[in-house]
Order: C-alpha cells, then structure tokens, then sequence
C-alpha cells in the first residue's frame, strides 16, 4: 500500500485523475504473501475438528481458526438481488444453499438486521450446528438504546440465543459519527456481559476516518471494510484520500491483533453475475475470469483474515470454492484483466454519475 501522506487536496481529485489513480493503485496496491497450506484444519474449541481443501487462517484474537472464505448474507435477499444480476431464488432454495455453504467447509456467515429476510433464512440452515459456526449480525440503530432490541430481534430471527460478533454497521458510524457509534459499542459490551454477544465489531464502505478512530480505542475484536480491486464502497467510489484512509485501518488493526474481514471483494456486484451488465459487449470467457482474479488480488494481503462474499445461487459457492482451493498467485494476467475491465466499468455511465468520496 502506498504510505504517502495523506493531504485534504486531494478531495477535490477530479474523475480523470481519479480513474487513472484507481486503476494503477489498484493493479500494485496489496501486498504479496504466501498464503496458509489447504492442508491446514479449521479448529474451534469444544467444536469437532474437520479438514477443508482451502487455506485456514486464525481469526484475530478470537481463538478461532476458520476457512478464509466467508459467506455474506446481503446478496441473496429480495431488497438487493437486482444489483447481483440474477433473480432470486425461493426461501427454500436459499435455506438450502445455506447449508450447501456449510457443507462445503464454509463456518463464518455474515448477516444483518437490515437484510430482510438474510437472519431468519440463515437461522433456519443452520440451527443443528450452530456450535459448529462463526455467526457475525449487525446492529442498525438510530439511538443507542435501541441496541438491545435490535440484537434481540436479530437472535429471535437468527434462531439462537447469542452471535459471535455483532458489528457497529457502517451507515451508524456514518449518521452517528465518533461518539455516537461509540455509545453503541457502550450498550454492546453490557449485553456482551449477559453473553448476548461474544465479541464486538465495526464495518464501513467509506467512513475509513472514523473507523481508524474507533479501531485505534482498543475497543473492537474484528472490522469488516470494503476491501477490494474495484474501488467502490456502497454507492460511490473511494478517493485516494479513502483509500489512505484504509489502508491506516487495516495496519491499525493488524498491529492490535483484530480479525480483519474484507467485503466487496467483487466490487459489489462489478466482477461478478452483474459484470454482464457493467459492460455488455466484454468477452463473455474473459469476463468469466473476473471473480478469481479479484479473489487473488484480495489474498495478496496476509493481513487479511477473511473474504466476506456475498453469494446468490449455490454454483457461486462451487466456484469460489475452486478458485481457493486451486493456484491463489496473483498473476500478471489477473492484474492486466482487473485493470482492463475496471478501466471500461469506470467509463460506463452509471459509475460516471457515481460521487467519489
């Protein structure tokens, strides 16, 4: 990652000088490492002990070893599917690729109490082994006392008494600011104290600066940050400036020892079903190589603890499965294809109207 100084001038980066810094930091930014053995276990205490054929990586602090592909529960519900390029599948068919997620070797599943129907569908896949997982929501509040009642809605619909992390999310430290997320995090730890919760958490798209504020307090076990070749954050695309910003996170919660998850892995919907949308006329063979390729870029990084990827029909589990468990070098190829399709997909008209933060 690139250390130079941070300047305010550099909000003001026009869209030129912003696809031309995108695409070349992107094609250099992370940093190159040997990742774990596929021979290794994934190990919890009390839980059985079982193989998997990718990479296991220890989770922060937390005691946990996992399988460094997680599966995100925003892309598969009725409010968001559009956006993936696919159409939804019935509760069923979800509830059962769930579980085909879990079968495959998947134990982290990421969720929230504002992805519609995401708990409940997840709760209800996995209720017989529960033991068995890593169960990460998200507390969405406008008050800081609604805390409890939003993680006591979540555990009602996720089917269990406690999650391993609930997480700050990211439009509260963008509404809230510093001291408000931190009053969240206040209420938190009293229901980590009932056992509610065992470990506490924070996300952000693009609120890098006060992420790096409260990563820096000592305060949170885990961080979950938009982390991903395609510079993009929910609906706009991160500045140079954001990009510094995150990179300061990332070290700052290395250097703690905090589980570091990275989302957006796929742009949010760029590389993968929706590529076909992004830019309509890219080879359809060529295209089909975008996902393991924005995979690889993302392992470059050791720090990395897990790949949080949102999953809407069961062969996108199959397929990022092969990609971890096959040659994870990031190549000159990867790098030629990621910066090639980024270049065309910054040019199409809907990121051209997109503000860059």
């Amino acid at each position: 990652m690139s250390k130079a100084p941070i300047r305010r001038a550099e909000q003001g980066l026009d869209r030129r000088g912003f696809l031309k810094s995108s695409v070349l930091a992107g094609t250099g930014a992370a940093i190159l490492s040997s990742t774990a053995s596929a021979q290794e276990r994934a190990t919890q205490s009390g839980a059985e002990q079982a193989a998997f054929s990718i990479p296991v990586r220890p989770f922060g602090k937390t005691g946990w070893k996992l399988p460094i592909l997680a599966m995100g529960g925003s892309a598969m519900v009725q409010q968001f599917i559009r956006a993936y390029g696919v159409k939804l599948l019935s509760t069923e068919e979800r509830v059962a690729m769930v579980r085909h997620a879990y079968d495959r070797g998947i134990r982290y599943f990421d969720t929230a109490r504002v992805y519609g129907e995401s708990e409940s569908i997840i709760g209800k896949a996995l209720k017989d082994v529960r033991a068995n997982i890593f169960l990460a929501t998200k507390i969405y509040v406008t008050r800081p006392s609604d805390t409890r009642k939003c993680l006591e809605t979540s555990l009602k619909e996720l089917g269990t008494d406690h999650v391993q992390t609930a997480q700050i999310h990211s439009p509260i430290i963008e509404g809230m600011g510093f001291k408000g997320a931190m009053k969240v995090h206040a209420e938190l730890l009293k229901l980590r104290d009932e056992k509610m919760l065992r470990y506490i958490g924070l996300t952000t798209h693009v609120a890098f600066d006060t992420v790096h504020r409260m990563i820096s307090t000592g305060g949170f076990d885990q961080c979950l940050l938009a982390y991903g070749y395609f510079r993009k954050g929910m609906d706009t695309l991160l500045s140079n400036q954001n990009v510094e910003l995150r990179e300061l996170c990332l070290a700052k919660a290395h250097e703690l020892g905090m589980g570091i998850v990275a989302m957006k892995v796929m742009g949010a919907s760029v590389f993968g079903h929706n590529a076909k949308n992004v830019v309509a006329d890219y080879d359809p063979q060529t295209r089909g190589r975008l996902p393991g390729a924005a995979i690889r870029w993302v392992l470059q990084d050791p720090r990395v603890s897990l790949l949080n990827i949102g999953v809407s029909m069961p062969t996108d589990i199959d397929a990022n499965m092969a990609v971890l468990a096959g040659d994870r070098r990031f190549t000159d190829e990867d790098r030629r294809l990621l910066a090639d399709f980024s270049r065309r997909a910054y040019e199409s008209a809907d990121f051209k109207a997109m503000r860059v933060v």
